[in-house]
């Protein structure tokens, strides 16, 4: 009897040297966001991945490729969490060509998860940390970043915008707002000690993100809001004149 064609493929286990190169990355990422890449030492790298020092150069090449390698890992993370929410974004999403109603739907997921994950998980933070130091001082990291994310997930935004209010969405206006409603959320990331302290929360986990979320959230109802109550007004005085 033949086996099931149905029949889980099993998972290849990661090997000593996958690991390795995991743990380095993560190493780096923590340590380029909090330290600067020159106050970062190799030896520093390797003693948090508790690595050889000479795993560097074999898996990356020296610091350099390592510093694109934190890079490329922020894109595939980010890839994936805004794939949950708005689609694949190297393809076409379905709210392109969808009703406006489920856009909106969309882009109020997209906001609940963004929140869920920039403000919540704590990997996020040194995500965070790690490309605002890129974006102070750009790099060929910085590239990889806005190649692969940004612009990206920007782009898409700015689409299901388009669906969701009949707005262009290359015109200045939509982009700006885009570029708003994604501000709004990093800041509790980077101001997160502030909003602790004036808050008075000891941290910010699930309970507090799903505050700011409602809040965000909320934002973007009176934003669409305005935005119906305009078309409105500018219909009622073209009926007007006809």
């Amino acid at each position: 009897m033949s086996k099931s064609t149905n029949a889980k493929i099993p998972r290849r286990e990661a090997s000593p040297a996958d690991m390795t190169r995991a743990a380095l990355v993560r190493a780096a990422l923590k340590l380029f966001g909090r330290q600067g890449f020159d106050g970062t030492s190799t030896r520093e790298i390797a003693a948090e991945a508790r690595a050889n020092i000479g795993s560097i150069a074999y898996h990356f090449g020296g610091k350099e490729g390592l510093r694109n390698a934190a890079a490329d890992y922020i894109v595939d993370t980010i890839q994936t969490i805004a794939g949950q929410a708005i689609g694949n974004l190297q393809e076409p999403s379905e709210s392109e060509t969808g009703d406006p109603e489920a856009a909106r739907a969309q882009l109020f997921t997209a906001l609940e998860r963004m929140v869920a994950f920039v403000v919540a998980r704590p990997e996020a933070g040194e995500i965070v940390q790690f490309v605002l130091r890129e974006l102070s001082h750009p790099t060929a990291a910085l590239d990889r970043i806005y190649d692969g994310v940004f612009e990206p997930t920007h782009r898409r935004l700015c689409l299901i915008w388009e669906q969701a209010t009949g707005e262009a969405a290359e015109s200045e206006a939509t982009r700006l707002t885009v570029f708003t409603l994604i501000g709004q959320v990093v800041y509790f990331r980077i101001g997160r000690e502030a909003v602790m302290r004036r808050m008075g929360w000891g941290a910010i986990g699930d309970a507090e993100a799903t505050k700011i979320a409602a809040v965000v959230t909320d934002n973007l109802s009176a934003i669409l809001a305005r935005r119906d109550l305009a078309r409105r007004h500018l219909t009622d005085r073209k009926d007007r004149k006809s």
